[in-house]
């Protein structure tokens, strides 16, 4: 009797405790079960440490031209114990550029994105919770925006205007706020049905703070499933600029540009230039789409059990 007692007890006590569960902490729980996902969370997770802590993990400068120093040796040095990834034509050190590099593909990855989840989700919970003509024209630019060529925009707005790192991530950011504005105009009209928020609309609350106060907090799982798959696109899209030479100028380490400089070198044997910044890239992307694939199936109630 008393053993049956002290099962029933226990559980009650396993389903209160994952009755008062919140949603984040079961989709961590959920999340620790994806060995994918752990992995491209790890893999993100190592590069960003490298890209803070880049001048402890470095020997060298990213910009010093050891071609004046030690002749004529330093230029497209084979890796080797002391030049870990090579070096390029001008005898610069590729592994502390890899690593510099990281920085600039990060900054500009969250700062876009940061921007776009701004825009995307302003205008899709506007859309979202007010319907009618404003939905309509939200909508309609969400669709134009889907429909322009991604890439030539932001050429477009890099090709003629001064080259600087807050206009490739701002001019990125503007463009690419359509996916966030989609989700969160769907989110919204699912939400804004909820019984809570017709309470609040009933005793009168107001618009501006029924949607910060109610509504946005209960969409953040989606979005920020979003925001982490597009960061990696956001990288790749980065390179894609420094790549064709309107993205982050010379001197300063951009992927692209390396995997640009070194390519008419390749078939001649010097694959390093090129290869390291294009394995630098592949990690970061794989790390990001990994970890939000992993991430939006965690976060989904529908998967909960």
């Amino acid at each position: 009797m008393n053993s049956k007692m002290e099962i029933k007890k226990k559980n009650l006590k396993v389903k209160h405790t994952m009755e008062s569960r919140s949603l984040w902490m079961d989709g961590w729980l959920r999340l620790r079960k994806n060995k994918l996902a752990m992995f491209g969370m790890w893999l993100v997770i190592i590069i960003c440490f490298a890209a803070i802590f880049a001048p402890l993990i470095t020997r060298y400068d990213p910009n010093e031209q050891f071609i004046w120093t030690e002749g004529i040796s330093a230029k497209l040095a084979s890796p080797s114990l002391q030049y870990w990834f090579g070096t390029d034509v001008y005898g610069r050190d590729i592994y502390s550029r890899v690593v510099y590099g990281a920085r600039i593909s990060l900054q500009i990855g969250i700062a876009a994105t940061g921007i776009s989840v701004l825009i995307g989700v302003t205008l899709g919970s506007l859309a979202g919770y007010y319907g009618g003509f404003i939905d309509d024209i939200i909508s309609w630019l969400t669709n134009v925006i889907f429909a322009f060529p991604f890439l030539l925009f932001v050429l477009a707005l890099v090709a003629y205007l001064p080259p600087s790192l807050p206009l490739l991530y701002m001019s990125i950011g503007i463009i690419s706020w359509a996916p966030f504005a989609r989700v969160a105009r769907g989110q919204v009209i699912q939400i804004k049905q909820m019984e809570y928020v017709e309470a609040a609309i009933a005793i009168g609350g107001n618009d501006r703070r029924i949607i910060i106060k109610h509504i946005i907090p209960n969409i953040l799982a989606p979005i920020i499933v979003q925001a982490t798959l597009e960061i990696g696109s956001i990288i790749m899209l980065e390179s894609s600029l420094s790549y064709l030479g309107f993205g982050v100028q010379p001197p300063k380490p951009a992927w692209g540009y390396m995997i640009s400089e070194g390519k008419q070198f390749f078939l001649s044997g010097q694959w390093w230039w090129s290869v390291f910044p294009g394995l630098a890239i592949m990690a970061l992307v794989l790390g990001f789409n990994l970890f939000g694939d992993g991430l939006r199936d965690a976060l989904d109630p529908r998967l909960k059990q």
